[in-house]
């Protein structure tokens, strides 16, 4: 019997390996895993590559991930803000590697990872610093630039509701890259606020089909978002 419910938190995230790439889902807080952010924070994996779409907040989330050393490298499109001095110390130290993304570019590296997209054109950054080094041709007389795809070991993501197969159904804002981001990692592990029987679930409103999810946790106190 297929049953991907986690018995605790801890378990989830147990094989995380150091250097590990691992994907977490949010938009600022919306769809943001936090507890399993803290799970992984407890569970000691180092040198850690994240993609995420901004790097947290001080003392929260993945800023917690930051300030315990866990973070090799970050890959977002909005790494810091304004008294988020952790970030900014071990960046300028050298001890914390960034590759921004523009937002929207972020997104579409995401999904061409998961639909085995070997890149795609786009005219994002194109003639600045971000396409340095970067194959650029001129397409309908538009400068675009070649950006490659966006895979990971693991994906953390945030959903409302699943069954013990995995289905998946996210809260409005909280969807945003929870569904990309659990097509293109190897292992996707998912806390959702509400377990439902198989087969209770309207088909037409699963988001993630349970063929990209390897396990869920309920988490009963996180926020519906």
């Amino acid at each position: 019997m297929i049953n991907k419910l986690a018995s605790n938190i801890t378990t989830t995230v147990a094989d995380v390996h150091d250097g590990a790439t691992i994907m977490i889902s949010g938009f600022g807080g919306a769809g943001l895993p936090f507890e399993l952010i803290d799970a992984l924070v407890d569970q000691g994996a180092r040198e850690l590559t994240v993609i995420s779409n901004n790097a947290g907040d001080q003392g929260a989330g993945i800023g917690n991930l930051i300030r315990a050393g866990r973070i090799r490298k970050m890959v977002c499109s909005f790494p810091r803000k304004s008294g988020y001095d952790v970030f900014d110390d071990l960046y300028r130290a050298g001890k914390l590697e960034l590759e921004v993304v523009p937002q929207g570019t972020l997104a579409e590296r995401i999904r061409a990872g998961g639909a085995g997209i070997g890149g795609f054109f786009t005219p994002t950054a194109a003639g600045t610093e971000l396409a340095e080094g970067k194959e650029t041709r001129q397409i309908d007389g538009v400068m675009h630039v070649l950006e490659k795809p966006l895979k990971a070991d693991f994906a953390l993501v945030k959903a409302r509701v699943a069954d013990r197969w995995g289905n998946l159904t996210y809260w409005r804002s909280g969807r945003n890259f929870g569904p990309l981001m659990a097509m293109a990692a190897k292992c996707t592990v998912a806390q959702i606020s509400r377990f439902v029987d198989l087969g209770t679930m309207d088909p037409e409103a699963i988001i993630t089909p349970s063929i990209f999810v390897q396990r869920v946790v309920l988490v009963e106190k996180a926020a519906a978002a």
